[in-house]
């Protein structure tokens, strides 16, 4: 990153510096510091004056920040799990159960396919302004849904939600790492990621109570007073380093549209591919050919751009494509405990759905806990041996559902596997997240934190795919070439005691995780090869949020 002072992120030696000295100096990463912090580093903020804040101050200031931005991720975090517990009503309600499926695959294409727009747009403007318009349209797609009056006009307004969603989730993350240096920065993860772990527990049960005993429409209603409260928390409360004037930014129009055009046909293609039609028929074929093409296109117009939607230097940095291409892997294999698990739960062990939602919410306690004590490790020992860690024992755990699932199996057999996994992913995710953020400076880190994300939730959409195919193909050699996970599972659920489908599904769920654990293999080999020994970690700069 130029002359800047850098440090590694220590590989068992503590940190290392490069070239650095204690007088001031200016780096292309905007780091120019001397004693003071004081200095002008590229990225445009401007110079500290006066006296630093006490730390007493600073806490009391990014506190209703953190607020905000916890409101602002259980409204992401709470969307999915509130909604599929009222589908039964909506469908009663509106009809269309044929096309439903899209209330979800909607909102995750809308999510998916902005989140790098949004990135750049941060770090281009600001990441108040973007979260203020992300928080506002969630809000007015939220409004939409409850005045819906068809399934169409319901996924369309879902849609608009996910628009606002994308802003939420990849501006709240680096928000996260713009407040706290890099020694803190689990803090702040810690809590996000105990907000995702008390929506999983307590999503389902809103939802269930608003759809029995209100009106379906309530679980949209409900985002309004919460999202409401966090936009003005963002609005009073936070504050972005001054930016010099210089040239008028521009936007990369063409390179939004180009980008959003691939995500959006390669994401149609893998969430309906296998469900809506055939993998090989005409449908499928078109829209991979597309995304192919469309692909191409933006690949030549980001190339032409000034400042294009995703930079080249993503994925020329070595740090930073290793980082995307295992937490792609990490989303591959995450669709395997929370796509599957609950199946195996109510079909094979014979669990209502609270209780089979349980045993998948044991991860999500396990995660945060586990991601709040990495930072002891990787302050050590490095973000990659850290994330290493994580992997091996991720791709253990899942290598051992066959083993430690015999059928039929008992409920706390799935519920110990689970937290195991959460405890390995809490030191495999974290450290990559918190590493990559501090390689970057200020003016490049929602690019970074919109990159790594995207490939994430591309990831669970291949897996969603991919692995799906996977056990309907077992269940076909289990059954004679008949029937997928799906109608087996409607079968079992009516209370047929057939214990050769019950065989059949764990068989199943059980090659599924199997291909988890190849997912988890696959980031290891990538944080092995790929990721350099040491995260040329970046001095930091101050700046008073």
């Amino acid at each position: 990153m130029g002359g800047g002072r850098t440090r590694g992120d220590g590989d068992g030696s503590g940190p290392g510096t490069g070239a650095a000295g204690d007088g001031a100096g200016t780096g292309a990463d905007g780091a120019g510091a001397g004693a003071d912090g004081a200095g002008t580093g590229a990225d445009g903020a401007g110079a500290a004056i006066g006296p630093r804040p006490t730390a007493a101050a600073v806490a009391r200031r990014r506190g209703p920040v953190v607020a905000a931005l916890m409101l602002g991720m259980a409204l992401a975090a709470l969307d999915g799990t509130v909604v599929s517990t009222a589908v039964p009503q909506i469908v009663g309600d509106l009809g269309g159960f044929s096309v439903f499926s899209w209330l979800f695959s909607g909102y995750l294409l809308a999510v998916t396919v902005t989140l790098p727009v949004y990135g750049k747009l941060s770090d281009t403007f600001g990441r108040k302004p973007v979260l203020i318009a992300g928080i506002s349209l969630f809000l007015l797609g939220s409004l939409l849904c409850a005045t819906a009056w068809s399934m169409g006009s319901l996924i369309a307004f879902r849609v608009v939600q996910g628009l606002g969603g994308g802003a939420l989730q990849g501006t709240v993350q680096t928000i996260a790492a713009d407040l706290y240096p890099l020694e803190e920065r689990p803090k702040i993860q810690a809590k996000l990621s105990t907000v995702w772990a008390v929506s999983a527990v307590a999503g389902p049960a809103v939802g269930g109570l608003l759809a029995s005993h209100a009106d379906w429409r309530w679980i949209f209603l409900v985002n309004l007073p919460v999202g409401t409260l966090a936009l003005l928390l963002v609005a009073r409360h936070l504050r972005e380093p001054v930016r010099e004037g210089g040239s008028r930014p521009r936007i990369d129009w063409p390179g939004a549209l180009a980008v959003f055009t691939t995500g959006t046909l390669l994401l149609t293609a893998l969430v309906q591919g296998g469900v809506a039609w055939p993998w090989l028929s005409t449908p499928s074929l078109g829209l991979f050919a597309g995304s192919a093409v469309a692909a191409a296109a933006t690949v030549l117009v980001e190339r032409r751009a000034a400042e294009p939607v995703i930079p080249g230097w993503v994925w020329r940095r070595r740090t930073i494509a290793a980082v995307n291409l295992a937490l792609g892997a990490l989303g591959l294999l995450m669709v395997a405990p929370t796509v599957f698990l609950p199946t195996y739960a109510q079909s094979v062990l014979g669990l209502g759905p609270v209780a089979a939602g349980f045993v998948l919410s044991v991860m999500t306690l396990s995660w945060p806990v586990s991601a709040a004590l990495s930072n002891r490790v990787y302050s050590r020992i490095g973000f990659r041996r850290t994330a290493m860690i994580g992997a091996t024992a991720a791709m253990l755990v899942l290598l051992a559902f066959p083993l430690l699932l015999p059928y039929p199996g008992e409920p706390w057999q799935p519920a110990l596997l689970m937290l195991l996994l959460g405890a390995s992913l809490g030191f495999f995710q974290l450290p990559l997240i918190v590493g990559v953020q501090s390689t970057v400076p200020w003016a490049e880190r929602g690019t970074t934190t919109a990159s790594v994300l995207f490939c994430r939730q591309v990831g669970q959409s291949v897996g969603a795919a991919l692995f799906g195919a996977l056990a309907n193909a077992v269940l076909a050699a289990r059954l004679g070439g008949s029937g997928d996970l799906d109608s087996v599972s409607r079968v079992l659920a009516d209370g047929a005691p057939q214990d050769h489908l019950r065989r059949a599904v764990a068989a199943a769920v059980d090659w599924v995780h199997a291909g988890a654990a190849g997912a988890a293999g696959l980031a290891l080999l990538v944080l092995v090869f790929v990721a350099p020994r040491r995260f040329p970690v970046i001095a930091e700069q101050k700046h008073d949020l």
